[in-house]
C-alpha cells in the first residue's frame, strides 16, 4: 500500500513540474487569425496552444534568437514540436 501511495505522490510531483516549466502569459488574438490557427493546429494533430508554441519555437530558432542549444536538447524540442 505504501508503494502504491508513494507511486501516485510521484506522479502528482512530476506532473506539477511539467507545467511549472512552462511560462503563462495572455494572448489576443484576432478572431479569423484564431480559427487560422485552430485549423491549423486540427490539421497538425496539436492544440491552439502547442500550434501557436511550434510556430514561435520555429521562427526564433530560424531568426537565431533561441540561442545555442545543445544537439541533445535540439532532437528533444524537435520531438515535443512533432507532438
Amino acid at each position: 500500500m505504501e508503494t502504491s501511495t508513494q507511486n501516485h505522490e510521484l506522479q502528482a510531483t512530476s506532473y506539477k513540474l511539467f507545467f511549472v516549466m512552462k511560462k503563462r502569459f495572455l494572448l489576443r488574438l484576432d478572431p479569423k487569425l484564431y480559427d487560422a490557427l485552430a485549423k491549423w493546429a486540427a490539421d497538425d494533430l496539436r492544440s491552439v496552444n502547442a500550434q501557436i508554441e511550434y510556430l514561435l519555437t520555429q521562427a526564433a530558432r530560424e531568426a537565431g534568437r533561441l540561442g545555442d542549444e545543445k544537439e541533445g536538447e535540439k532532437g528533444n524540442a524537435q520531438e515535443r514540436e512533432n507532438v
